[in-house]
């Protein structure tokens, strides 16, 4: 890393011929920039314009009038060099706005983009579990060391201060992001959603004036997520297997399948989720980890199979769970195994299930986009139509009836 850069000071008087008083004359404006951030302080004295001298930063007149003003802008000259030069002593952050509040007495504690964005990992951390979960919250770990190294590449810094914060450090962010983390357009947004969260927090407590995200639009990519066909599922359910990993790994995978679970609820499935209704069918109902929505499923004779499969499993007594469900990395590592196992060449992963379900097993067998919805634990439909993939045979479904009243006429 690089050494550390000094701040850069500047402070230049200036009158405002725009702005005249009643009286014809010009008022003084300080100018403080620092590091190429400007902040402007009214020093609450005017001159008339033929008397003022630019180039010197002073009235050139010789009486005295002339003799205070200029004393009086070399007074507010040292005031603000010293600010300056304490807030270096005490190893301060230093932006024009903080020397311009100081100098007003106003110099209330400043808050830095990485100390903001810290808290409000830890309190996303104490809530793992109540409004979060674990990879929700290590994901917002990611995105903040990120950051630290954006800013330690950029600006040779180990943090900023908010009030530095405008739209060109953000579209400079998502540049260094795609380029020197080499993240897809997908990946960068994430990133950038993160921290617009932290910008909201410190713009409700007033910690920052300006939202740099300002007119700053960024657009999602779509993405085609892979599920199986019919005949896929088919081949995975049929597979003999003589390895046990694998065999309830794809037991697993299928049972997704067919109950549209994410990954974290089939892992977190217990007997108290399973119950009954009056006419003896049987359900899940639980709430979404993700969302805390409630999903309602009635279990079909497949996982219903599959359930009775692993009640007596020694494994899922212990942890008071209904199925074997390993990590999600491990689970994703033996799909790919299963995958080729069986000829598929699909890119296998826990999610692949939830969108199988979705679109296979609920939409081509003309189950309703709303209770689609009801099932994946959606609280709008918007998110199912994300799922809701056309299949070539729902497509030629359709068309089979144009044919059939063309014939028939």
């Amino acid at each position: 890393m690089g050494a550390v850069k000094r701040n850069t000071l500047s402070v230049l008087f200036i009158i405002k011929k725009a702005k005249l008083l009643k009286n014809g004359e010009a008022p003084i404006c300080m100018r403080i920039t620092v590091n190429k951030r400007v902040a402007e302080v009214m020093i609450k004295r005017s001159i008339p314009i033929d008397l003022w001298n630019q180039k010197k930063e002073c009235s050139k007149g010789k009486d005295r009038v002339a003799a205070e003003l200029n004393h009086y802008i070399n007074t507010v000259r040292a005031k603000v060099l010293q600010i300056h030069r304490e807030l270096e002593i005490d190893n301060k952050p230093i932006t024009a706005d903080i020397i311009k509040d100081c100098f007003y007495g106003r110099d209330k504690v400043q808050r830095s983009l990485l100390e903001v964005y810290a808290e409000h990992n830890e309190k996303c951390r104490a809530l793992i579990g109540k409004e979060y979960t674990e990879s929700t919250v290590t994901k917002f770990d990611t995105s903040i060391n990120r950051l630290k190294e954006y800013i330690r590449s950029n600006y040779h810094r180990d943090d900023i201060m908010l009030a530095e914060l405008d739209g060109q450090f953000i579209r400079d962010f998502d540049f260094w992001l795609k380029t020197d983390k080499h993240c897809q357009n997908n990946s960068a947004l994430k990133h950038l959603k993160n921290l617009k969260k932290v910008i909201r927090i410190a713009l409700a407590n007033d910690w920052i004036k300006k939202d740099p995200f300002y007119g700053i639009h960024f657009k999602q990519d779509e993405v085609n997520v892979e599920f199986l066909s019919r005949e896929e599922l088919d081949i995975l359910m049929n597979k003999e297997f003589t390895i046990k990993r694998l065999e309830q790994v794809r037991d697993v995978f299928v049972f997704c399948c067919f109950t549209a679970l994410a990954f974290v609820d089939v892992q977190q499935l217990s007997r108290e989720h399973l119950i009954k209704d009056n006419n003896g069918a049987l359900w899940i109902r639980k709430a979404r980890q993700k969302t805390n929505q409630m999903c309602n499923v009635p279990v079909l004779s497949i996982p219903q199979r599959i359930l009775r499969k692993y009640e007596d499993n020694a494994e899922c007594i212990k942890k008071g769970v209904l199925l074997p469900v390993i990590s999600n990395q491990r689970m994703n590592a033996y799909l790919k195994e299963i995958a080729d196992v069986c000829g598929i060449a699909k890119r296998l992963t826990t999610h692949v299930a939830r969108h199988t379900a979705a679109t296979v097993v609920f939409l081509a067998n003309d189950v309703s986009m709303e209770n689609v919805s009801k099932i994946l634990g959606h609280s709008n439909i918007r998110m199912t139509q994300h799922y809701a993939k056309v299949l070539d045979s729902s497509i030629m479904r359709d068309m089979a009836n144009v044919e059939r009243n063309f014939i028939g006429k």
